[in-house]
Order: C-alpha cells, then structure tokens, then sequence
C-alpha cells in the first residue's frame, strides 16, 4: 500500500510537485532553491555561514569520532585520571597527581588526561618521566591554555560529548583528583554508565579524603539514606589516601576484567 492510499494528501489536494537532494525532499517553498549540491560545493563565492550550519556539524562530529578512535585505538590498557586545571606546581597535590602517574606507569597503564595543566599536566608528566604513555584529550575553551608539554599522544576536540566517549571508551578506571565543575560531570556521569552497565569491571577511584569526605558522606547519607541509590551503587565509590591502595584498585578490577575477556 501507497503511504497515500494510508494518510491522503494533505487538504484533499494532488500530491505536491518536489524534489530530491540526496536523502532529502523538498516540497512547496523549499522548491525555490535552484542550486544543486554540487554547485555549492564547487561555487567558493558567497557567503561562508554553511560552515556554522547543523548538517555540516554532523560532519564535524563525525570526524572529530574517527580521528579519536584512529588515534587511540592501539593504546594499552588504560587509566583516566581527572583533576583541576588550577592546582599550583608547589601544591602538594600536585606532587600526588606526579607519583600517581609515575605508579600506574609502572603497572603498565596508560595514563588519559584532559591534557590541561594543573593536576593534569602533574599525572601527565608523572607518567612520562617514568617510561608510561602519557595521553592529553584537549578541548577547545574560550580561557583555556592548550595541551601541557608532558603529553606524548594528544588530541584535542571541538565537542565535549566527543571527547567524553574517548575518555570512557579506552581506559578501564577513573580516578578523580580533587578538582571542580568537569571533574564533577565525568565522576557523575562514569558512576551513571557503571550503575547502568554500559561500562563493566569499572572502578572510580576518589583520591583525597579531605577533599572528597564531604561528597561521599552526602552521597551514602542522602542518595544512598533516601533510597536514591542502592548498595551496589555506593559501592561503585572508593575513596582513598593512599597511592598503593588506589593502583592495586585498577591492577584487581582490570585483572577481573582480562579473566572475562
């Protein structure tokens, strides 16, 4: 059966004159335009706003997806390390974020990083200076600073939800230096794809007690007290001082994964 002889033309009328573009139909006033795909690919007069366009996006996204699977496809396991772009080199987190990255360099691991400075650069040039790959994943801000120069791989994204997705996809650990708005979101939001399983074997670490006490005493109090959340969700939450302790983490929960693998 036709879609007519199911809906009718719209009015009682005969169906419209149209035309096609590719996978799109015009019809009516859309029928104005009489340039074809490839004039306005091979025309370079006129206005550049096509650039600004949603469909031309699409194609942005896209490529921004292939040139980050590309980049980062042949990267041994790995860990995503998060902290703020503002702790100081004489701060001592600063020095925790160096031994961090020095410690999951020698177990093996990769180390991913929004590649900025800060506990970022601290994880980054702690990986490098021990022999690790050191990975920055950049994103373009209006205030922000470009990769740190302890990144060995680095990529840098117009789209955040890109550049999420890389952070995810090729590391098997999150942990969490104190940091502020994004390193909230990507705890958050890697606590929501362990919870619904999307990602498995997953651990998230929060390193720094002091730090992070209050948040997690929220979360088992409130979230957890309220019935918000189960046990198996607070669970998903290690909070630690301890470097040891947070490496021999990802070391049991990658070795958990392999076995099912």
């Amino acid at each position: 059966m036709t879609i007519e002889g199911v809906w009718g033309e719209p009015n009682g009328s005969e169906r419209p004159q149209e035309k096609q573009r590719g996978p799109v139909v015009l019809r009516r006033a859309r029928l104005s335009d009489q340039t074809t795909t490839d004039q306005r690919l091979l025309d370079s007069r006129g206005p550049s706003d096509w650039v600004h366009t949603d469909p031309w996006r699409v194609m942005r996204i896209q490529s921004e997806f292939v040139e980050g699977f590309g980049a980062l496809a042949e990267v041994p396991r790995a860990v995503t390390v998060f902290g703020s772009a503002r702790t100081p080199r004489e701060h001592p987190e600063y020095a925790v974020g160096v031994e961090l990255g020095a410690a999951l360099a020698r177990i093996g691991c990769a180390v991913i990083t929004g590649g900025g400075p800060g506990a970022m650069e601290a994880v980054n040039r702690g990986a490098s200076e021990a022999g690790g790959l050191s990975i920055g994943l950049g994103i373009e801000l209006p205030f922000e600073q470009g990769l740190n120069p302890w990144v060995d791989l680095g990529v840098n994204f117009r789209y955040f939800f890109v550049r999420k997705t890389m952070f995810i996809k090729y590391a098997q650990a999150f942990v969490c230096l104190p940091g502020g708005f994004g390193t909230m979101d990507e705890l958050f939001e890697s606590l929501t794809l362990v919870q619904t399983k999307k990602v498995t074997k997953f651990p998230v670490v929060l390193f720094g007690k002091s730090y992070w006490q209050g948040l997690y005493d929220w979360i088992r109090d409130s979230m957890h007290g309220a019935g918000k959340i189960g046990d198996k969700d607070l669970a998903l939450l290690h909070l630690t001082d301890d470097i040891d302790d947070a490496v021999g983490i990802v070391q049991e929960a990658y070795e958990a994964w392999e076995a099912t693998h």
